[in-house]
């Protein structure tokens, strides 16, 4: 039993190919950053490359993936099937100012507004991802405050980084390290406070209220059935504390304490220089980003673990 690759490759591939697009439609079309050839070539073929691979591992996750196109029709109910129609429905100006830029080389005018609509379509698309698992009641670590917010400080500090690696590697300036260094500060702060709250969980529901029976400790003498389902697979998993710190570890160390310290030493460099080590925090935030989102599906418990004595 361990969380799905699918999953995790899916929520941090697509979280930075979101936050990219976001940062590029609305400084993009606000004319901040310039219509460069190269860099919206690479810029937008990385966001949506991501934006893509991420959605389609996540079919690999599904049981019967030539049934996907169903989740689209339960948008009223389902943050699952509007995180669907959100992403489908963001292409269409993310596409848009994709062309514009590369084959027209301008980001004002409709360009500019398929950007600022891209953005928000960015935006929408990472709230429906993370209310898919916030709005989840019986698994307590996911339930709370902290889990929409932490998509999108994620995002958009992974964004920030790649549109930074892209901007010094064209020699285009250094208009996002700040940005940087301050947006990956916030999220390290935000996923220290994360799991400070989840040590501190303490679910009130046991074998006994759950069935209702007291005066003696109610325990289960087999299990509901004799093979694992997809709950014990995938909110079920087992980690032993020192794993958990060990990995707590590497997370902050890749996604949020090496490229804080690259991304500084780089203000003090010339290119190429700083576009290396801005490269470089890129890279190790990514792989610390996969850390992370393994843990996050590795720690939460759902209740339903009760009815098999855990």
């Amino acid at each position: 039993m361990h969380p799905a690759f699918s999953v995790v490759f899916f929520t941090a591939a697509t979280g930075a190919g979101y936050g990219l697009l976001a940062l590029m439609g609305v400084l993009g079309g606000f004319q901040i950053i310039p219509p460069d050839f190269w860099l919206g070539l690479i810029g937008m073929g990385l966001a949506l490359g991501l934006i893509t691979a991420g959605l389609l591992s996540s079919t690999g996750h599904l049981g019967r993936p030539e049934r996907a196109w169903r989740a689209f029709s339960q948008w009223r109910s389902s943050w699952l099937s509007r995180e669907g129609v959100a992403s489908v429905a963001t292409f269409i100006p993310a596409g848009l100012f994709g062309i514009g830029w590369v084959f027209f080389g301008r980001t004002d005018g409709w360009v500019g507004i398929a950007g600022l609509l891209a953005a928000v379509g960015a935006v929408v698309t990472v709230c429906t991802t993370g209310m898919i698992y916030a709005s989840l009641a019986p698994i307590a670590q996911w339930h709370s405050r902290f889990t929409l917010p932490a998509y999108l400080i994620f995002s958009a500090m992974t964004g920030s980084v790649l549109l930074n690696a892209l901007l010094q590697g064209f020699a285009l300036g250094s208009k996002m390290l700040a940005a940087c260094v301050l947006l990956t500060l916030l999220g390290w702060g935000w996923k220290l406070a994360t799991w400070r709250h989840n040590d501190q969980i303490e679910i009130p529901t046991n074998a006994n209220t759950a069935t209702g029976l007291a005066g003696g400790t109610v325990r289960s003498l087999e299990w509901p059935h004799t093979e694992e389902n997809y709950l014990l697979k995938e909110m079920g998993f087992r980690i032993a504390r020192k794993h958990s710190a060990r990995l707590r570890r590497i997370t902050q160390l890749l996604a949020f304490a090496l490229p804080v310290l690259l991304l500084a030493a780089s203000f003090a460099l010339s290119w190429p220089f700083a576009a290396v080590l801005s490269l470089l925090a890129a890279i190790a935030q990514f792989a610390g980003m996969l850390v992370e989102r393994w843990l996050f599906f590795a720690e939460a418990k759902h209740t339903v673990t009760l009815y098999y004595g855990r």
